[in-house]
């Protein structure tokens, strides 16, 4: 596919690498002269065109390959450039799929604005958006790493870790049905030292293993009990950052938790204390440490940095962790840094860009597919693939479950048909229509799914 993107900051420049690297497209990414330094670093370690310029000019665009481009992704950090990249590319170019980084809620908000009348923007990511509702996820389930929703919310995959003591530690995944005999759930992948471990029935699972782990949304709660059955949860939480995302967090979290927020800037401060309802506003150093201390760092369930500096996101938190926070939380964009400090003295380190690509990659993908999410650094993925088709013009419909010719280290999770959720029963048959949801471990045989999913000529 070939794909123009515009803007090569953070966001542009590592969406433009994993879609290169990883999905072997086509890639061009256009930026002005301030960021040619970024556009010549990308241009120098990646099989990529970059070209410099006024992103939204016509001419620079053309020479950008506007004119049988496939898709075009607006990712700077203004809003308006990438309504107005998006609009040019429809009304000029005529590029068929166009997709926009919208930030400002007071755009989000309105979503009649978004169509071929007016602007022409088939897909809106927005990061911090993504990263927000990621994060709340994350603390409605204490002990998880990543929560994610299939099938318009009645069926959520879980990742966590198990713990030494838990009552799976030293068992056989089989027995898991004997923990919990009313609730249909599977294992449908397990990492041990980041290494891809197909479940059975006979596998054994040990102390520090991830799970991942699928079940009707009711009994999620259920089963996260046989793997951390301590979990604490939450009340107290301290955010460092009030950016975009930060005030975000802070509205979607100060209806339900004591939350307190540290933002450094002395007006905007004073603006999020008169935005936000009961968020406690400090002005201050996010890592200082006597405004920690005074503020009960110790008592504090969670301390969640989200500035837009790495180096302050994980200074703050290894802070707020060796002074006594219970668990932390930081953004990271640099992957070097992110590989450096997950799981040592940062709990959870958010990817923005991992968070992200899920959507694009639901526009890139072939076949019907719902949703995507990227995995363990984009080393797996699990996908929502909805079947169409008859016996004749597809390879899964009239299928058995178990029958289906999944490509190694991938594993069906569940058949969602309506309201009917199949988890365990591995005699159904997919019937036409019906969402399916596929874990991958190795994502060089996703385009085998892909094309499983497929119909054949013929179908209408």
């Amino acid at each position: 596919m070939k794909i123009i993107i515009i803007g090569a900051d953070h966001v542009g420049a590592s969406i433009a690498r994993i879609l290169e690297v990883e999905e072997g497209n086509d890639i061009t990414i256009v930026d002005t002269e301030e960021r040619r330094k970024e556009l010549d670093d990308l241009q120098n370690s990646l099989n990529i065109k970059t070209v410099v310029g006024e992103v939204c000019y016509p001419n620079v665009l053309t020479e950008a390959g506007a004119d049988d481009a496939d898709m075009l992704i607006a990712l700077t950090a203004v809003d308006e450039i990438n309504m107005l990249a998006c609009q040019i590319a429809a009304t000029i170019f005529h590029i068929p799929t166009k997709i926009a980084r919208i930030r400002a809620n007071e755009y989000l908000a309105h979503t009649e604005l978004y169509n071929p009348i007016h602007l022409p923007i088939d897909v809106i990511v927005s990061p911090e958006q993504t990263v927000t509702k990621h994060i709340k996820k994350l603390i409605e389930y204490p002990g998880s790493f990543q929560v994610l929703d299939f099938a318009n919310g009645k069926v959520k995959l879980i990742a966590m870790e198990v713990y030494e003591g838990s009552p799976l530690d030293g068992h056989t995944l089989r027995t898991l049905k004997q923990h919990i005999p009313n609730v249909k759930a599977k294992v449908v992948a397990i990492y041990r030292q980041d290494r891809a471990i197909f479940p059975t029935g006979d596998t054994v699972i040990q102390p520090g293993d991830d799970l991942f782990f699928l079940a009707p949304s009711g009994d999620i709660r259920e089963v996260m009990k046989e793997m951390q059955p301590a979990y604490k949860k939450m009340k107290r939480i301290v955010i460092a950052g009030g950016g975009h995302i930060g005030k975000r967090l802070a509205e979607a979290l100060e209806d339900k938790y004591q939350v307190k927020l540290i933002e450094y800037d002395s007006k905007r401060a004073q603006n999020l204390s008169e935005t936000l309802h009961n968020t406690v506003v400090l002005q201050g150093d996010v890592s200082d440490q006597e405004l920690l201390r005074e503020e009960n760092i110790d008592r504090i369930d969670l301390f969640c940095s989200v500035t837009n500096n790495d180096e302050a996101n994980i200074i703050s938190t290894m802070l707020a962790k060796r002074m006594g926070a219970g668990r932390v939380m930081a953004i990271v964009n640099n992957p070097a840094y992110a590989d450096l400090v997950e799981g040592r003295e940062i709990d959870t380190v958010i990817s923005p860009q991992q968070t992200t690509l899920g959507a694009l990659l639901t526009h890139i993908r072939r076949g019907d597919i719902e949703a995507v999410y990227s995995l363990r650094k984009g080393a797996a993925e699990a996908l929502e693939l909805t079947a169409h088709g008859d016996s004749k013009t597809s390879k899964v419909v009239g299928q058995a479950v178990d029958k289906l010719p999944l490509p190694p280290g991938s594993t069906i999770g569940a058949v969602v048909r309506g309201d009917e959720v199949f988890v365990l029963e591995k005699e159904v048959i997919v019937q036409s229509g019906d969402h399916v949801i596929i874990f991958v471990s190795d994502k060089k045989y996703i385009s085998q799914v892909e094309a499983l999913f497929q119909v054949s000529f013929g179908f209408i």
